[in-house]
């Protein structure tokens, strides 16, 4: 009887292509010095076979472990966070390396312990960093101080050390404040994200700059405080609302926010977009999901993911590769919530 192909080893594989057990793990590992006739039997006896080598097993076998880890803050919107989990496991999965995750909890807690713990007692071959950790001063020197290559995705300020992958987030804030510019808005009112976030500032900087590019005043009544939550964006959008020259359009720093700006509107009796035009910024499930749906900025975060989970792989298996930067652009994605002010 035939082996199942969920029962397949590295002997049978090793037996199939005639060759050692080294020589097929050689392969598996893409390591160099293995003719490409052995390693074409070896890969044409893993595909026959099925075989799927087991990320730990190869790990005790070497000082590798075959796994990234992937530090991230505990967010109260998953969607983000969930982009990047999907997208990095799948490209884990494909190149053969396991995922270990670390949520941490932000701000005013002291992440250097917790992170080198992590990395010591997983082993971890190489770490990711997501928004806002992926900013922090401490946590970049203790990564680097231990040797871990990393990649960074959406760091306010690239490293020259690791992986970058980011989108210019005051450029795509300014491309929406434009945008609204020209359907005839100019009571363009502004929520900001929150402060421990860097890509607040920017956002907000964006949303300054087209504003003063198209000649129009920068009010900081007009400028409220928000926290990325559904919460703060109803508060936010009270205070906005209660002016006798209320704005005819709020730009909210994410789509939480922008849902409770919608939330607000519609229990004072105002129609959106006819009395308020409403918008976001990550594009994210729920911004399909309101009503009407909203007008937001689209960030690739699972080609941004994928793109860093592939360089770092590829840097663990050729250390003499620099560090790399990719930019992704984002896009503004016009749906019911906004249009030209009445």
């Amino acid at each position: 009887m035939g082996l199942r192909k969920s029962q397949s080893t590295v002997f049978d594989v090793a037996a199939q292509a005639g060759v050692s057990i080294k020589t097929v793990s050689r392969v598996v590992n893409n390591e160099p010095n293995v003719r490409t006739a052995t390693r074409d039997k070896v890969l044409s006896a893993i595909n026959e076979l099925g075989y799927e080598p087991n990320a730990a097993a190869r790990g005790l076998s070497g000082k590798r472990s075959y796994a990234l880890g992937l530090i991230y803050e505990n967010p109260r919107e998953f969607s983000y966070v969930g982009a990047v989990l999907k997208s990095a496991l799948s490209a884990c999965e494909e190149l053969g390396y396991s995922l270990l995750l670390r949520p941490v909890t932000l701000p005013g807690q002291d992440l250097v312990p917790e992170v080198r713990k992590f990395v010591l007692q997983t082993r971890v071959d190489a770490i990711m960093l997501t928004a806002p950790v992926v900013d922090n001063p401490e946590v970049r020197q203790a990564l680097d101080e231990l040797q871990v290559p990393t990649a960074f995705i959406g760091p306010s300020l690239r490293t020259a050390s690791g992986v970058n992958v980011f989108c210019d987030d005051r450029q795509a804030s300014y491309d929406m404040t434009a945008h609204l510019i020209a359907l005839g808005h100019r009571r363009i009112a502004f929520v900001k994200g929150h402060p421990d976030h860097s890509v607040s500032l920017k956002r907000l900087m964006g949303y300054q700059q087209a504003l003063t590019d198209a000649g129009l005043p920068l009010r900081a009544d007009w400028v409220t405080q928000g926290y990325f939550s559904f919460e703060s964006g109803v508060t936010a959008a009270a205070s906005l609302l209660e002016k006798t020259d209320r704005p005819t359009v709020i730009i909210a720093s994410n789509d939480d926010m922008a849902a409770g700006v919608i939330f607000e509107a519609r229990e004072r009796g105002l129609n959106v977009p006819a009395d308020l035009s409403v918008t976001g910024f990550d594009d994210t499930p729920l911004a399909s999901h309101t009503w009407p749906p909203l007008t937001t900025i689209r960030q690739p975060i699972e080609a941004m993911t994928e793109h860093a989970t592939r360089s770092l792989i590829a840097r663990l298996q050729r250390p003499d590769q620099k560090a790399s930067s990719l930019h992704f652009d984002c896009k503004v994605i016009i749906r019911g919530s906004s249009g030209p002010p009445l």
